[in-house]
């Protein structure tokens, strides 16, 4: 997914914004799962969907619960090129299928670039953010996996669609 373009207003500087496709025709009541990370932070999944062209769409907001700013950059992961073309994302997220016993990480264009939240301002104590990660479906077969992000626990999640 390409990144938001610039939004400008009348006589201000152009304003980069968040580079997200979460929250587009997701319920935000729903919460299928909530994964504890550190100092307080929460993410609660909204939404696993499995769609014809072979990808998996895992839906979620992200709270910070705690009293201390969260950094987004430890959510990347540690793997260079991810941390390198998606900084403050959610590109260290990983799909495990453990009865096929295959992991499926976060999908790249051909920059490198995630199919994932990206550019993720560091939460505020109190604030929320809607994220988004597309994956490689696994097979059919396939209809639930563990899902874990770097600094959250691991949980398993049933796949929609």
């Amino acid at each position: 997914m390409a990144s938001a373009p610039p939004s400008e207003s009348p006589g201000s500087d152009t304003v980069e914004q968040q580079d997200t496709a979460a929250g587009e025709n997701v319920d935000p009541s729903v919460k299928l799962a909530e994964l504890r990370g550190q100092a307080g932070v929460v993410m609660t999944i909204n939404q696993v969907q499995r769609d014809s062209g072979g990808f998996v769409t895992v839906q979620a907001e992200i709270k910070n619960g705690g009293d201390q700013p969260a950094n987004p950059a430890q959510w990347a992961g540690s793997e260079s090129v991810i941390v390198r073309e998606n900084l403050a994302s959610v590109g260290g997220a990983t799909l495990v299928d453990k009865v096929g016993k295959k992991r499926y990480y976060v999908l790249r264009d051909t920059d490198g670039r995630c199919l994932c939240t990206t550019k993720i301002r560091p939460l505020q104590p109190g604030d929320s953010t809607a994220v988004f990660m597309q994956f490689p479906a696994p097979p059919n077969t396939t209809t639930e996996v563990d899902f874990s992000v770097p600094t959250f626990a691991t949980t398993s999640l049933k796949i929609s669609g």
